[in-house]
């Protein structure tokens, strides 16, 4: 049951110190009348307490640091306890919401210039502070005067899904899948998730009564067709730089971030060896943190048939094994199989074979 706590608070006291808020919820009972008996819904009691400090991080007063931390402080259930009896003392999807008078939230995944330096000292645990609301000239960056604390990362400035009709699952872009998911239950699991909770009932009789239309725009959106600039006519910098961006310069998340990568002609250097599309390896998968079907091609060799950048920069190799009678058909719906750089050794090529 979803439960909101308050504090209001001026800026000069929580500087002075910190402040206290309890944030749990009482036990009840509740009974609701139905078709064929009633349904008893018991909610056990949940302690927790907020405690929100300041810190100022400049002479002039202007800049600070808010530190929010919300914990259980109530029954304690043992580290062997069944997950059920756990839940039922837990905090469950705890949301922190901050805002105030004049005051404005930066964003600690792209902060601008003046607050990086401070951004880089935030540490968060278990909840992905964003900055909600108004942000910048087109709304979609900069500061806002409301900052979201939540359990799931979420971008800055999130919003919700123009295409959910109404208040449907997470309202985001995963409404699809959940849609299909919660059309497979069985009547009985269906019946079972009604007499729990009334918005999972809510749920249940939107997907049971959308048209099919309305789902197909679940399918998914295109935001925006902006094109990318990569440079001037010329050849400058399309930043006034003069300096033309590369693409591993470029943020991932911007538009034409991947451009300029090919898994099937870049290449990686492995012991001094430039490992590409075509080049011979043998597996050697890490003795820690490796899958278990790694483990088991320990010594094989492989063709390489990409290389891939991840997000974080890391490099992976895709790989087909070698006198695999389904290599060919991995190739073709393109199911490989892989693995980091370190976890391969360069061969010679195969007797005969031809040089790509």
């Amino acid at each position: 049951m979803p439960r909101d706590a308050e504090l209001v608070v001026p800026l000069a006291e929580l500087l002075a110190g910190e402040r206290h808020l309890h944030a749990g919820a009482p036990g009840a009972e509740e009974t609701e009348e139905c078709a064929g008996g009633r349904i008893v819904r018991r909610r056990h009691p949940v302690d927790a307490v907020t405690t929100v400090r300041a810190t100022a991080l400049d002479p002039s007063g202007a800049v600070h640091r808010l530190c929010v931390r919300t914990e259980n402080t109530g029954r304690q259930v043992g580290a062997g306890a069944p997950r059920e009896q756990a839940l039922g003392h837990s905090l469950l999807a705890t949301h922190t919401l901050l805002g105030g008078a004049g005051a404005e939230f930066a964003s600690l995944v792209d902060p601008p210039d003046w607050a990086a330096p401070h951004a880089r000292h935030c540490r968060n645990v278990h909840t992905f502070p964003v900055p909600v609301g108004t942000g910048g000239a087109d709304g979609t960056g900069g500061a806002a005067p409301v900052a979201l604390s939540a359990p799931i990362i979420l971008p800055d400035h999130p919003r919700i899904a123009p295409e959910s009709p109404g208040d449907l699952h997470d309202a985001a872009e995963i409404d699809e899948i959940l849609t299909l998911r919660t059309a497979l239950l069985t009547e009985d699991e269906k019946r079972e998730a009604r007499a729990t909770d009334r918005r999972a009932a809510d749920i249940l009789d939107r997907v049971d009564t959308m048209p099919p239309e309305v789902l197909s725009r679940l399918h998914g959106a295109i935001r925006s067709l902006r094109h990318a600039a990569s440079g001037t006519a010329d050849g400058r910098g399309g930043d006034g730089t003069g300096v033309p961006p590369t693409p591993r310069s470029r943020p991932w998340w911007q538009d034409a971030g991947g451009d300029g990568m090919s898994p099937t002609t870049d290449s990686v250097v492995v012991d001094g060896v430039a490992v590409a599309q075509g080049s011979r390896v043998r597996l050697s998968p890490r003795g820690r943190g490796a899958d278990a079907h790694d483990m088991f091609l320990a010594g094989r060799t492989a063709e390489v048939a990409a290389v891939f950048h991840d997000l974080d920069g890391s490099v992976h190799l895709a790989v087909t094994l070698e006198n695999d009678p389904g290599a060919e058909l991995d190739v073709w719906y393109g199911r490989y199989r892989y693995f980091r750089p370190d976890e391969v050794r360069p061969l010679p090529p195969a007797p005969g074979a031809t040089p790509r």
